[in-house]
């Protein structure tokens, strides 16, 4: 299946063009869990009735931070861009939203200790430990920062928490 060849669009009036591998009764069941529906629900708020593209990200989720009611909210961010996460934590708080940011050579890792490959000896990146350290902080949600490609992935994989993505930085 590949939507980008496709010129019927059938998908945008409601209608499926029979391509895909899934029925509608299989997927319908995910939407209905609660946490799923208030997601849902959520992202509604901030898209529907002409919203869409009228908010900034940011301004897009402080609104959804406070729409789920996330209590302990997560700032995992690239070192390179401390500056403009100080600056983010800075509006945050002046909303009232209290967050922990986590740098990503939190833990003071070297590469050569987390990459057997790597002869380099200096400071490495640890999403990992971005992500252990957010998860043992009990964050329900985490906002990304210019996290490298790979190294997001990693992060993302291991964050027991909602998350998005605020900035890319590549």
């Amino acid at each position: 299946m590949d939507c980008t060849k496709c010129t019927a669009k059938t998908c945008r009036s409601t209608a499926s063009c029979g391509a895909e591998e899934f029925s509608k009764a299989d997927i319908q069941p995910a939407y209905a869990e609660p946490h799923n529906q208030k997601i849902l629900q959520a992202a509604a708020s901030l898209v529907d009735n002409g919203r869409a593209g009228m908010l900034s990200r940011l301004e897009e989720v402080i609104e959804f931070i406070k729409i789920m009611g996330y209590q302990k909210v997560g700032l995992a961010y690239c070192y390179g861009m401390e500056n403009e996460a100080r600056a983010v934590r800075e509006i945050l708080w002046e909303q009232d939203i209290r967050l922990s940011g986590i740098s990503c050579t939190v833990g003071g890792v070297a590469q050569n200790e987390i990459n057997p490959e790597s002869c380099i000896h200096n400071v490495s990146c640890n999403p990992i430990g971005q992500a252990t350290q957010l998860n043992d902080e009990n964050t329900d949600f985490v906002v990304i920062m210019g996290i490298c490609l790979g190294h997001d992935i990693l992060l993302q994989r291991n964050l027991k928490a909602d998350f998005t993505t605020l900035v890319v930085k590549d």
